[in-house]
C-alpha cells in the first residue's frame, strides 16, 4: 500500500468516526436479563395488588 492512499485510509477512517459520534443515537440503552425480569415483575405486582383491594 502506497504511502497517499494509507494516509487517506486514515484520514476516512477518522471522518467516519467523527460523523458516528455527531449522529443521533436511535439505539435504546441495554438492559440485562435480570433486570428487564425484575422489571416486569414488579409493576404486574403492584397492578394485582391494587385490583385485589
Amino acid at each position: 500500500m502506497n504511502r497517499r492512499k494509507k494516509g487517506n485510509q486514515i484520514l476516512k477512517a477518522r471522518a467516519k468516526k467523527a460523523n458516528a459520534k455527531l449522529s443521533s443515537k436511535n439505539k435504546p440503552r441495554y438492559i440485562s436479563k435480570a433486570d428487564r425480569e425484575t422489571l416486569s415483575n414488579t409493576p404486574a405486582e403492584e397492578t394485582t395488588a391494587v385490583s385485589d383491594e
